[in-house]
């Protein structure tokens, strides 16, 4: 991962050398339960308290010669201990270790990106419960439709990111579980009272049962819950690039004091922290997909998801992490433009208004088909023409049959659109 997207606490958990102080943390938990069941001197374990440490250029010198990193880990931190050393990893093998710290990492992960999420929602909070009543054109397939606040289009991502939360949840609980039971998940060296109690004593919960590893499901659980939280970032940024283009420009993300767009164009104020954050869910999303292709190993286990996780694990956790913190920041100082939001809602002549004419003319005895006629036929007149949609509606002689003026000036107050606003904040808790 590139150090212009890592922040210090996540990238501290993924730094360089970030598995041997787990490793080594999991090999004395190992040893402490070990020693409380008199399995190891009590002498030899306060030698290991007391000498344990890795030296990471030492562990990859002696990994040069025997090309297995965890056997070069094992030798480094015995150097250091001496002769109490031999009591470290027994019956034990590289995966109980590997595989219970890894779970470690994940789980301090997973708890700092729902920090992010948290801090996230804070921000959309704020800028909901001020754009409460910002009204706005409501799009769709990116024709204006009816008339909303910006306040719901910011609740409907703080309702998803609530489900985010919940999917992140359960994710961490997933990943957040470790295995002491050797070489095939028997048990042979090392019973299982040893690694319910390992776990115990990291925070860890205990597998069902397990092969020579965690299974894989657990990790792609953990990696397609943090492409999902991408998804929905860039469902944020998307619609805030497209609400900043020229032609709508309703909102703006933060551009700051000397900030320059363009090498070329000094006028231009692009949107480029969201494009960023589209640009990064591919990433997560193309990660996922590599740790779904992980689930399924030879037999007992097999090596060909380590290579992979080395780099989508650390990359997905320190993206997503930089992704969240952004669009935080770009909420918390979004430019939203209310007067720009009113002349865009008035570009379509009180189009907008079709429906509650057309739900008028049925409430007055009118066939909805001949009444859908009549209603389409005088907005596109309307369109065409450049014309008050009202004013071509209450002239209609087939309309004013039905409905009264007094009726017309009902149907275009935008105050109907918005009666239900304060139900759906209260239902969401953002009274």
């Amino acid at each position: 991962m590139l150090d212009r997207y890592t922040h210090p606490e996540m990238g501290k958990l993924w730094q360089d050398g970030y598995e041997y102080e787990r490793w080594l943390e999991v090999e004395l938990a190992v040893a402490e339960v070990m020693t409380a069941r008199g399995e190891i001197p009590q002498e030899a374990m306060e030698e290991i308290r007391r000498s344990a440490k890795v030296n990471p250029k030492r562990v990859l010198e002696i990994e040069k010669i025997v090309r297995h990193d965890l056997i070069a880990f094992l030798q480094a931190v015995v150097e250091e201990i001496g002769e109490a050393g031999k009591y470290l990893h027994l019956g034990l093998t590289s995966s109980d270790v590997k595989d219970t710290a890894l779970s470690l990492v994940l789980r301090d992960s997973g708890h700092l990106l729902k920090r992010d999420l948290r801090a996230l929602r804070e921000a959309l909070v704020k800028r909901a419960v001020e754009s409460k009543y910002t009204v706005m054109v409501g799009r769709t397939h990116g024709i204006h439709a009816e008339p909303l606040t910006f306040g719901l289009k910011l609740a409907l991502w703080i309702a998803e990111l609530d489900r985010q939360e919940e999917r992140l949840d359960q994710a961490i609980s997933s990943v957040s579980v470790g295995k002491i039971s050797g070489a095939v998940g028997t048990y042979a060296n090392v019973s299982p009272e040893v690694e319910e109690a390992v776990c115990n004593y990291l925070g860890l919960t205990t597998a069902l049962v397990s092969n020579q590893i965690l299974q894989r499901d657990r990790h792609a659980h953990f990696m397609t819950t943090l492409a999902l939280i991408g998804g929905s970032l860039e469902k944020i940024a998307t619609e805030i690039r497209n609400l900043q283009r020229t032609d709508i420009l309703e909102v703006e993300e933060p551009f700051a004091k000397g900030q320059k767009g363009s090498s070329a164009m000094p006028h231009k104020r692009n949107p480029i922290v969201c494009e960023q954050v589209s640009g990064m869910s591919r990433l997560l999303r193309g990660n996922a997909l590599a740790a779904m292709e992980n689930i399924a190993l030879w037999h007992e286990r097999d090596m060909t998801h380590s290579s992979v996780e080395r780099i989508i694990l650390p990359d997905s956790c320190l993206l997503l992490d930089h992704m969240l913190r952004q669009m935080t920041r770009i909420i918390s100082g979004l430019t939203i433009r209310e007067e720009q939001m009113k002349r865009n809602l008035q570009k379509t002549y009180g189009l907008t208004s079709s429906q509650r004419v057309l739900l008028a003319l049925v409430e007055h005895g009118c066939m909805r088909e001949e009444a859908y006629a009549w209603v389409q036929q005088d907005a596109f007149q309307a369109w065409e023409q450049g014309q008050d949609f009202i004013e071509v509606v209450s002239a209609d002689p087939r309309i004013t049959n039905y409905l009264s003026q007094e009726d017309f000036k009902g149907l275009f107050d935008l105050s109907y659109h918005l009666q239900h606003v304060d139900d759906i904040y209260k239902r969401m808790g953002l009274e």
